[in-house]
């Protein structure tokens, strides 16, 4: 039995529109506008798929005046993946995206404060462990979940997973705002992992890319300027056409770029369940208005449960984050370079490592202000970094398990990007790139493993590293070591002593200890004793020692 299902194209100033599809043979069937700018005409649809497309008008200035185009439809949930048509699923008389049912909404999901989070590409990071050349699917990270579980992890950041053309991307240059990665599997398959998240305890963070679009978005056809600048605002860092949030609709009383965009971060919360979002490119979007209006709006249709909103604003800006600010933290660019040049020995900057390890020095507020790594999917691997130094084998991995101490000691939220929990070294290429799963079967590998699994489980049982509490009580700057403290008001601490230098101290000695009696060495699990203010240790090059009480 038919029913009659509505379409409608919000295109407020264009002269004509009409739909085709399947349904129609693909001739057109014109559409009606009202007043609220929307076009709109009901077809009788039999339960089941149909692909269909929207015929316009175009008001872009790049094509000729009132032209004819074909466009999917802007908000189509679903996109075929041969045809690149919008699909639209009637059951029982209704559009539906697909019939998942959600089974762990009731699963308690920890708070920011608590997050270790794990940055992934659906494609790069399974496609089952045997096959380089097999692209991963949503059910792959699903089969991965035990695995991440063990780790530690408690919240995932997905690269973005908006529909793309081609069969491969890593989807920083959108083209359709509504509709899952078709390559990855099916919206029911996408649900499917974040439900599973859910149960495991594992919040899910989308990657969310708000500043611009491609060329080829469908917005850009039907009146580029009514939802687009006209041109780059920012030329040296413009990845294609820019939403302008500036601009205002009188007639309507509505920003454009604003209800657009809010309609897929309310559409991704509700029908995805998402946990929070990161936004890209969050410095050039440069609109503190739009961006408190729009982390409101996402809070709100969260509900209960939490949601956190990252901005990824390069470099940071602690204005972002803090009482003025929109976002509820943003990516610590500044952690990354200067651990990095760090632990690779390019210079000794004890000042900047104190500013970095401790983010209230730079001006943010607290300890979920900062998301920290020491690398993510911009950068190169840290162990490609040591390697174009000529520093490789045993003496690398110990520099990487520098960094991961400092990583998860340090104030703020860390994230961990894939493979970097075992030394995958794979250079930073936005070709297909699938981490290398086979070398956890190498012993250093699996000691960093184990090492990145100590540190996310002591920062987990361990309080003190979820506080803003840090005090650096001590620095050799000819050494190159420092050492400091982090605490909670319940009595825990943890201490972490530091040495940035290709020498191996026998017998330091670190004077204002925080405190006297048993402390518990993490890295070497053994007890030592700290008296008379201080504590003797072997603290070899490029190694730090974390004490706990």
């Amino acid at each position: 039995m038919a029913n009659p299902i509505e379409f409608k194209l919000f295109a407020p100033y264009n002269k004509e529109a009409a739909v085709t599809g399947s349904f129609t043979d693909w001739q057109p069937v014109p559409m009606e506008k009202g007043d609220d700018g929307y076009f709109r005409t009901k077809i009788e649809l039999e339960d089941g798929e149909h692909e269909y497309k929207f015929r316009v008008h175009s008001l872009s200035w790049f094509l000729a005046p009132d032209e004819w185009v074909e466009i999917v439809d802007p908000c189509a949930v679903n996109i075929a993946p041969e045809s690149q048509n919008g699909t639209i699923t009637i059951k029982d008389g209704e559009p539906i995206v697909d019939t998942y049912v959600w089974i762990h909404d009731d699963k308690p999901l920890p708070p920011d404060h608590e997050l270790v989070i794990y940055e992934l590409h659906i494609g790069d990071f399974s496609g089952g462990e045997d096959d380089a050349k097999v692209r991963g699917k949503y059910q792959h990270v699903i089969d991965k979940l035990d695995y991440l579980l063990d780790l530690g992890i408690n919240a995932i950041e997905l690269m973005p997973v908006k529909e793309n053309p081609g069969t491969y991307s890593w989807g920083y240059s959108p083209q359709h705002f509504f509709a899952a990665e078709s390559n990855y599997g099916t919206t029911y398959e996408l649900k499917h992992l974040i439900d599973e998240c859910h149960g495991k305890g594992i919040r899910v963070i989308m990657d969310g890319i708000y500043n611009h679009a491609n060329t080829d978005c469908p917005l850009t056809q039907i009146d580029h300027d009514y939802w687009f600048h006209h041109d780059p605002t920012d030329p040296d860092n413009s990845w294609g056409p820019e939403f302008n949030y500036e601009k205002y609709d009188e007639n309507l009383d509505v920003k454009p770029a604003w209800k657009f965009v809010a309609d897929t971060v309310n559409f991704w919360i509700k029908e995805y369940h998402i946990d929070g979002i990161r936004y890209d490119a969050a410095r050039q979007i440069d609109n503190y208005d739009f961006m408190h209006w729009i982390v409101d709006r996402a809070k709100e249709d969260g509900g209960v449960k939490p949601f956190i909103n990252i901005a990824e604003h390069i470099p940071e800006n602690p204005a972002i984050t803090n009482l003025e600010g929109p976002m509820d933290s943003c990516w610590h660019d500044s952690f990354y370079h200067i651990v990095v040049e760090h632990i690779c020995g390019d210079r000794y900057e004890p000042e900047e490592l104190k500013n970095v390890i401790d983010c209230k020095r730079q001006g943010f507020m607290g300890a979920t202000n900062v998301v920290n790594y020491v690398t993510n999917h911009d950068h190169e691997r840290v162990m490609v970094e040591l390697g174009n130094r000529g520093i490789v084998g045993e003496a690398a991995f110990k520099r990487v398990k520098l960094g991961a101490i400092l990583l998860m000691t340090a104030v703020g939220i860390p994230m961990v990007w894939m493979g970097e929990e075992f030394g995958d070294y794979q250079p930073l290429n936005q070709e297909a790139s699938k981490i290398d799963w086979t070398l956890l079967a190498g012993d250093d590998n699996k000691h960093l493993f184990a090492h990145y699994k100590g540190l996310i489980n002591l920062r987990k049982g361990n309080h003190a590293l979820y506080t803003e509490n840090i005090d650096f009580f001590y620095e050799d700057p000819e050494s190159q070591v420092i050492a400091y403290t982090r605490w909670n008001g319940e009595g825990s601490r943890v201490v972490v002593v530091a040495n940035f230098s290709d020498q191996y101290l026998a017998g330091y000695v670190v004077p204002n200890f925080p405190a006297n009696g048993t402390w518990h060495e993490w890295t070497g699990n053994y007890d030592i004793e700290a008296g008379d203010g201080q504590i003797m240790i072997d603290l070899p090059e490029y190694e730090a020692q974390v004490f706990v009480n």
